[in-house]
């Protein structure tokens, strides 16, 4: 009986690729296995397609930069950001057009960012070349600062 290669959770061989190549889900969005810390969160930028990676790398950066210390984690095939015993603060997820990051107590930031009806949460859509830094930077400080979602 000859057995199957069994792919790696979270990762895919489908359409030619090898099992270190993430699947891309429905709009480009990378399919990473839930875990915790930096290498996921990086693994999930890396497989970003085309312009949204160079974004993933600018949110990352900016989120390190402004949060010294950011717990990470990727889950729901998205990264999240967190303070620890605090909560989540933000989170990103690629569409085939954009890149949605989410502040999960965005309606407590100043300006409130545009995107969302939820209770809580708002959120932008950042396309090619319109990641506003220095709002970004802003909004990621006030959201590190407030109480966050779920437990990071």
């Amino acid at each position: 009986m000859m057995g199957k290669k069994r792919a790696t959770p979270g990762l895919a061989g489908k359409g030619g690729r090898s099992a270190e190549t993430p699947a891309l889900l429905s709009g480009g969005n990378p399919r990473i296995a839930k875990a915790e810390g930096d290498a996921p969160v990086q693994a999930y930028i890396a497989a970003m397609p085309g312009w949204k990676r160079d974004i993933g790398r600018r949110l990352d950066a900016l989120v390190v930069h402004t949060v010294p210390g950011v717990h990470k984690a990727v889950k729901w095939n998205s990264p999240l950001y967190g303070v620890k015993g605090q909560g989540w603060f933000l989170g990103f997820h690629t569409f085939t057009n954009y890149v949605k990051v989410t502040f999960f107590q965005g309606t407590s930031l100043r300006p409130v960012p545009a995107g969302g009806k939820a209770r809580d949460a708002r959120w932008i859509d950042v396309h090619e070349d319109d990641l506003d830094e220095a709002q970004m930077a802003a909004w990621i400080q006030q959201a590190a600062a407030l109480p966050g979602w779920g437990t990071s």
